[in-house]
Parts: C-alpha cells; sequence; structure tokens
C-alpha cells in the first residue's frame, strides 16, 4: 500500500504547486487590472491549462484516497470486482502519468481491459438479474347464471318459502245485480323450504413461498374462488337436491311439450322458440336461454343458401341473444339439452355468507411445518317458486 500512499503525496505536492502558480496568476491579473494592462493570450492559456490540471489532479487524488481507505479496512483482499475509478488508479502506468503531468504539457493515459466484461461471476454476473415475467392466468369460464337470477340475504340456515301448485282462474263478466254468486277462483299454495348450502375447497401452501411472492397467494385467491364459482355455477343449474347438493333449476323445471304448434322442418331454434311459448302459457315473462357453447356456436354458424351467417358477423362482437332473449352459454350444461325460462320471476339465490378467502396455520401441523391452510367457501341457497317457469328438454331436430 505504500505505493499508493506515495503517490497520494506527489499528487497533493503537484496540486499544491499548481495551486501557487494559479494564486501566482491572479495576483498578476489583478495587478494588470489595476494598470489597465490587458492580460496576454499566453498568460490566459497558461491559466486555463493550470485550471485543468488542478481538477484532473484532484479527481485523481479522491481515487488514490478512496482506495487506502478502502485497503486499510481489508477489504481489498476480498472484493473480487472494483469499480472503474479503482481500476484506474490502481492501473499500470498511472503513476508514470502522473508524473508526467506535474511537468506540464499534454498527457493521455488510457485503463487496459485485460479482460473482457461477461455475465460470468467474476465479472459483472453478480449485477445481472434474471426476468421474471408474471405468471400466465389461465383462461377462466364466462358466469352467467347467477346474473340471471333474483338475488336475496338470508341470516339462517335455510328458507322457507311458499310456492303455488295450482291456480284455478273463474273469473268471467257478471251483472250489476248478479242473482248468484260472483265466479270464484283458487290458489294452492304448500309451504317448502330449501336448505342453505355450503360450498367450499382449500389448498395448502408454505409460509415461506406467500412472504416471499405476495403476488402468489392472490393468484391462489383468485383461481380458489374461480374454483367454487365453477361449482356454484353447476349446482344452481343442475344440482340434484340429494344430500348436500342444492335442487337446481334443471332439477325442477317443467318438461319441454309442444303445446300444439305446427312447425314445418323443425329445427332446434323453432324449438326454443316453443319453449318460450310454454312459460308464456304459465302466465310468465321468459327472460333467458341456457344452452352449452357447443349448440350456440351451432347456431351461430348457421347460414343461408347464400352462405351468409344468419344470427352473428365474424367482423363484429354481437350480445348472444335469440328470439329477443340473452343466451347464456355455460359448460355447466350438457350438450344437446335447453333450458327456458323466467328467471327473475320464477327462482332466487340467497346468500348467507358471501364468498370468503381465509388463511390460517391452524390446521393439524401447519405450525410446526411452517404450512399454511387457504380455504375458499361460500354458503348461498336457491328457492324455485314456480317450477312451470322453467321448460327444459334437448335440441335434438325432430324428423
Amino acid at each position: 500500500m505504500s505505493a499508493i500512499e506515495d503517490l497520494s503525496k506527489e499528487i497533493k505536492a503537484s496540486l499544491s504547486e499548481v495551486t501557487v502558480k494559479l494564486q501566482k496568476h491572479a495576483d498578476d491579473s489583478a495587478t494588470a487590472v489595476q494598470n489597465a494592462v490587458q492580460m496576454s493570450k499566453d498568460t490566459k492559456a497558461d491559466v486555463d491549462k493550470l485550471l485543468l490540471e488542478s481538477a484532473q489532479l484532484k479527481t485523481d487524488l479522491k481515487a488514490a484516497e478512496q482506495l487506502i481507505v478502502k485497503l486499510d479496512s481489508g477489504e481489498g483482499k476480498t472484493v473480487k470486482s472494483e469499480s472503474m475509478g479503482e481500476l484506474f488508479v490502481a492501473a499500470e502506468g498511472f503513476s508514470d502519468f502522473a508524473i508526467r503531468a506535474q511537468g506540464g504539457g499534454k498527457h493521455s493515459f488510457s485503463l487496459p481491459i485485460k479482460a473482457a466484461i461477461t455475465s460470468l461471476p467474476g465479472s459483472a454476473g453478480a449485477n445481472i438479474q434474471p426476468m421474471r415475467v408474471g405468471m400466465v392466468q389461465p383462461l377462466t369460464q364466462r358466469l352467467t347464471i347467477r346474473d340471471l337470477l333474483a338475488q336475496g340475504r338470508t341470516t339462517s340456515n335455510s328458507v322457507e318459502f311458499v310456492r303455488e301448485s295450482g291456480f284455478t282462474n273463474n273469473a268471467n263478466v257478471v251483472s250489476e245485480n248478479p242473482t248468484n254468486p260472483k265466479p270464484e277462483s283458487n290458489i294452492i299454495f304448500e309451504l317448502d323450504s330449501a336448505p342453505v348450502a355450503t360450498i367450499a375447497h382449500w389448498i395448502r401452501a408454505t409460509r415461506q413461498v406467500l412472504a416471499d411472492v405476495p403476488m402468489l397467494q392472490s393468484y391462489i385467491d383468485t383461481r380458489l374462488r374461480y374454483g367454487l364459482k365453477l361449482k356454484e355455477e353447476a349446482q344452481l343449474l343442475k344440482g340434484s337436491g340429494v344430500g348436500l347438493n342444492i335442487n337446481g333449476i334443471w332439477t325442477q323445471a317443467t318438461a319441454y311439450a309442444n303445446p300444439g304448434v305446427t312447425v314445418q322442418n323443425e329445427t332446434s331454434i323453432d324449438r326454443l322458440r316453443i319453449a318460450m311459448l310454454q312459460v308464456v302459457l304459465a302466465e310468465l315473462d321468459p327472460d333467458g336461454i341456457v344452452l352449452s357453447p357447443i349448440d350456440w356456436t351451432t347456431i351461430e354458424l348457421l347460414k343461408n343458401t347464400q352462405d351468409n351467417y344468419l344470427f352473428t358477423q365474424p367482423q363484429g362482437v354481437a350480445t348472444p341473444t335469440l328470439w329477443g332473449l340473452p343466451v347464456v352459454a355455460t359448460q355447466s350444461m350438457d350438450a344437446g339439452d335447453f333450458l327456458v325460462g323466467s328467471f327473475q320471476q320464477g327462482a332466487q339465490v340467497w346468500d348467507r355468507e358471501d364468498m370468503t378467502v381465509s388463511v390460517s396455520t391452524e390446521d393439524r401441523d401447519n405450525f410446526v411445518k411452517n404450512m399454511v391452510t387457504i380455504l375458499c367457501e361460500e354458503r348461498l341457497a336457491l328457492t324455485v317458486y314456480r317450477p312451470e317457469a322453467f321448460v327444459r328438454g334437448d335440441l335434438v331436430v325432430v324428423s
């Protein structure tokens, strides 16, 4: 380290000498101004040169002092990667350059690079961080059955409701003062209940992973919520009602039966229109159609004899509608089946507990294993007030 200290002393001495020369020129300039004598061009050039040398020497001195401090602290023995300033001062030939610079004149010095800068550990590798893209989000199914239904909330474990099971309409025209009693109609009701069902699932993960990768926890939350929605969709539509299952709309719907409409060359589209009529004849207003994505795609691809699409245009994005009703294309519906109904009037979904995601270490041996359990669940019930508000059937073309 003595060579660096000697170099530092030499730079200080050179800097002191340059400072003295600059002070002398400054004094001469002040005298010249007082005597109204202009500074000569040669004198001005000498001053500019000394200022440049002074700035360079100050930079060299600072680099040398930093290197001395690093060596004194012992860091110089373990540092594998040095800064460009440290390499510059410690480079071979720099000392000679500094001595020559003291004598005046123009001198230059370049840092000899003996090895290329690479991504290896001994070079710039420690400064290179791999790029990590975000997790690729999987495609998700479009869920819309719940959106068709009337919404409600409950604070109990079951929902009791009155279902109309029969209606005799004897309304008629009567005179102002009828001899016989006015006609009597009759409505039959029955009390029914729908239990609140719990839909849930969970996954385990290490506490370290969730702490180190916050994005992962958000991703898991999203996927758990989506999985729950998938099951909810299937239960609301086709829940069997057996055991803990929800009694779905399809299970309670009325079977398709043509009320007597004659259709030539009947197609699936014709059958959907007749199902709408069946709902209307039950004195309800149809407001939705549920199909499999396969069947809806088949309908969208229908063409006339000129190969023009009947229901859509490939270059546009249209809301799925048929006969003026919104079409819900969901994979919860089997291909070949359909459901037409008055969803707002005929059924209602009741939320007991909204969908929640909980994280806990208090599950089995999670605490001692640094594991966490992520649970996603919800509680809900479905009430179908009028089974005749829904018509289910198949889309097989009648021959």
